[in-house]
């Protein structure tokens, strides 16, 4: 063969390798392979979890079948699934009442008439009455209807955190990245030290100080919050701040604070958005483990830390107490995980992936 037959050959596989169209991801997987690479693409489990989630802050505590804080001393360590062992007194069947016992729920189990009979009634018809989905715990108190109301306090409080947290964290680092320096070395070198310092005992320190109560908590997450976005965000404006849109609107007289938040505020964003997503993850761990140890939300009011810890007593004999909040944790922490590893991997162009 030729040199000019070698070239000639050269020329039509790579026509016909251009000439070959592509074919599309997944073209030749069946059906239950594509819908597990969609579900494997996107975070569409993680997004379904915290949809719940959201309405289950929102109408959780209207829809609840029990109150939060009244229990049935009846009903302590009632296991899943089960119905109450107690009667509604509007049901109190005289007849029977004036006996030495009373089966009280139907189902021949017997009770003697001198014990107390009382019932929480649900406050809408959407339960099946006298039912514990997921059991009750050592005082009696409906274990779903508490995590249902624990879900709404635990957002409220890491979302507060959250920004509180978010708008110290963007600024001092925008701070930081524009003007460098002595201003940069000082925000720098503090964060260095914060991180140094372990959670706990910053957070115990903290409550010791001002005592404990859902403000304090507050202050102690937003200390946590804050400086995850301070290095991030400096990054970023130490980048930015170089380009030539940047340059070209300090030569036509922009103040440092439009160029601050007019032109460098919408290039960081995006990471801000990731960093806040995978924040809110470690915030609701460390209400947890703040209210675990009595640093944080006090009893009875059900967080899902709170609900652990007063669970744990009871673990060998009634362990749904730890379980159900320990999974609602466990569900929420790594949905808000894997929803950040996707936005920082559509949301950040160096890590983008080619549809």
């Amino acid at each position: 063969m030729t040199t000019s037959d070698a070239r000639e050959e050269i020329q039509k596989v790579d026509s016909a390798t251009i000439e070959t169209p592509l074919k599309p991801m997944g073209h030749n997987r069946g059906p239950f392979a594509q819908a597990w690479w969609f579900v494997r693409r996107y975070p569409v489990i993680p997004i379904f979890v915290l949809i719940i989630l959201v309405i289950t802050a929102i109408i959780g505590p209207t829809v609840a079948p029990y109150e939060r804080d009244v229990g049935i001393i009846g009903d302590r360590h009632l296991p899943v699934l089960q119905r109450s062992k107690c009667i509604q007194t509007d049901d109190w069947n005289p007849p029977y009442a004036k006996a030495d016992w009373v089966d009280i729920n139907g189902d021949g189990e017997i009770t003697g008439r001198d014990q107390p009979f009382k019932c929480d009634m649900p406050r809408y018809g959407l339960w099946t009455e006298g039912y514990h989905f997921l059991g009750a715990d050592h005082v009696g108190r409906d274990v779903f209807s508490r995590v249902l109301h624990g879900a709404r306090i635990s957002m409220q409080v890491v979302l507060v955190s959250l920004l509180i947290g978010s708008l110290i964290g963007v600024s001092l680092g925008m701070l930081a990245g524009y003007y460098g320096g002595v201003l940069d070395e000082l925000i720098t070198r503090f964060v260095d030290i914060w991180y140094a310092m372990p959670f706990l005992m910053v957070a115990l320190i903290v409550t010791l100080i001002f005592g404990r109560g859902l403000t304090v908590l507050l202050f102690v997450l937003a200390l946590i919050a804050w400086t995850s976005f301070v290095r991030v965000v400096r990054a970023e404006v130490m980048v930015l701040k170089s380009l030539d849109y940047v340059a070209a609107a300090r030569v036509n007289g922009a103040s440092d604070f439009r160029i601050l938040f007019r032109h460098l505020m919408p290039g960081i964003l995006n990471t801000a958005i990731v960093v806040g997503t995978l924040n809110t993850s470690g915030l609701i761990l460390a209400e947890s483990v703040l209210s675990f140890v009595g640093a944080g939300i006090q009893p009875p009011t059900p967080a899902w830390g709170v609900m652990t810890t007063e669970g744990r007593d009871y673990l060998t004999i009634a362990a749904h107490q730890v379980l159900v909040p320990s999974t609602a944790i466990f569900l929420v922490v790594i949905s808000l995980n894997f929803l950040g590893d996707w936005l920082r991997d559509r949301l950040d162009p160096r890590l983008r992936q080619i549809d």
